[in-house]
């Protein structure tokens, strides 16, 4: 017998850099989850790599209550497409948003309708999503020119820098055009952290101070909100449009959304359509993200709680492997520094699973990981682990550098 923690489907909480297929954390023995009889067949994964693919609660339920939605026509009708879209305006305090299928479309979108000159430049941070993992798409199909800016410990850029890139191209016949600024809330390659509020403010003065607007990459916004203690709309009070994504925290399957003025969403509609992002019977899609906003703060607070538990339990084992600093966890996201060995060791250590394991610990769990970098691991947190999954997974990286430590690979 086995004991399965989450479900196939769901992504848990440790990502990679590359994204492969989803890890996992499995439990032998004792533990939580769904018992099943099956000892010929291989135990199933509760993939701990990224948010995405996570369920929201009774989803099939709230699904088959609601009408598709017909995303191809301008007017969306009754159903819950148009109720996610109103709701996600008022919640954001934009006057309309749009239902896309990703946040790397709402990204691509949001940039193609600020920067309508080909040849505009954007100014963004080196490590930021938009330019590591979205194939260059505002460069190959937006034809906009970005230029990186290193990425300071917080996620943010220099503010003199900032200004300096932004006028060089005034009155200059060399130098492509600022159009727009993009940041990214929370950012995620600095391991989750909160751009400040009164950054925001000083980006979005300068910005307006040279005709140059602030697109924000919101795919984790509204765990940047319940960090602060404020409603999302004080956030995007410093910003010209958002993107927001539903498959990540908030758990639906599929769904992001772009958010700004009306006449920024008429354009928008007419570049979702360009680039294949309209949908039939999306209004399914739709109500899945209705029910992962439904609950989101008391979710993503307790995401937020669980990372810092582990972060603080990985701090007390005190080992000279694995290092992390409670006081950068600010979110859903624990980045830990990995010394002595390559990451790529430590993720397979625990991978592995052994009888030694079990008979020390009373269970064996599997945790698969890949690296993040060269020296660290990241760890996300999202609705479908539990207090009890991050106390696993702490016992089980105990167990492993504690086996580091004698040399015995789990057998001491």
């Amino acid at each position: 017998m086995w004991l399965e923690l989450g479900c196939r489907t769901s992504p848990l909480f440790l990502e990679g850099r590359q994204r492969p297929d989803p890890i996992s954390l499995e439990c032998h023995g004792k533990g939580r989850g769904a018992l099943k009889q099956e000892p010929e067949a291989p135990p199933p994964s509760s993939p701990l790599e990224s948010p995405e693919g996570s369920s929201p609660p009774v989803l099939g339920e709230e699904v088959s209550r609601e009408t598709t939605g017909p995303h191809l026509q301008r007017t969306d009708g009754k159903g819950s497409q148009t109720e996610l879209q109103a709701t996600a305006a008022e919640l954001l305090g934009v006057e309309q948003t749009l239902f896309v299928p990703t946040n790397t479309m709402a990204n691509l979108i949001s940039v193609m309708c600020h920067c309508r000159r080909r040849g505009s430049q954007l100014l963004l941070g080196h490590e930021c999503h938009i330019h590591v993992y979205e194939q260059g798409g505002v460069a190959q199909i937006a034809g906009v020119h970005s230029h990186p800016l290193p990425d300071l410990p917080y996620g943010t850029l220099d503010l003199t820098e900032l200004e300096r890139l932004v006028t060089r191209s005034l009155g200059s016949p060399y130098h492509p055009i600022c159009e727009l600024i993009c940041l990214e809330n929370t950012h995620s390659s600095s391991g989750g952290r909160v751009l400040p509020l009164e950054y925001l403010r000083q980006v979005h003065l300068l910005a307006r101070s040279h005709g140059v607007r602030v697109h924000l990459d919101g795919a984790r916004l509204m765990n940047a909100a319940v960090a602060l203690g404020v409603p999302p709309a004080h956030i995007m009070e410093h910003c010209d449009s958002v993107s927001l994504c539903f498959s990540k925290g908030l758990g639906a399957p599929v769904g992001a959304l772009v958010g700004g003025p009306k006449d920024f969403i008429e354009e928008a509609w007419h570049l979702r359509k360009a680039l294949g992002g309209g949908m039939r019977q999306a209004g399914v899609l739709a109500a899945a993200a209705l029910v992962g906003l439904a609950d989101a703060e008391e979710m993503l607070q307790r995401d937020h709680q669980n990372a810092q538990r582990f972060a603080k339990g990985l701090q007390e084992l005190a080992s000279p492997v694995c290092s992390v600093d409670p006081t950068a966890v600010e979110t859903n996201m624990v980045m830990v520094r990995v010394d002595g060995l390559p990451p790529k060791e430590l993720c397979r250590r625990l991978q592995a699973v052994s009888a030694d394991e079990a008979a020390q610990t009373g269970r064996a769990v599997r945790v698969l990981v890949f690296p993040w970098t060269e020296r660290s691991v990241r760890a996300v947190w999202h609705r479908d682990v539990s207090a009890q999954d991050t106390e696993l997974a702490l016992g089980k990286w105990a167990f492993v550098l504690r086996t580091l430590r004698l040399g015995q690979d789990g057998r001491s």
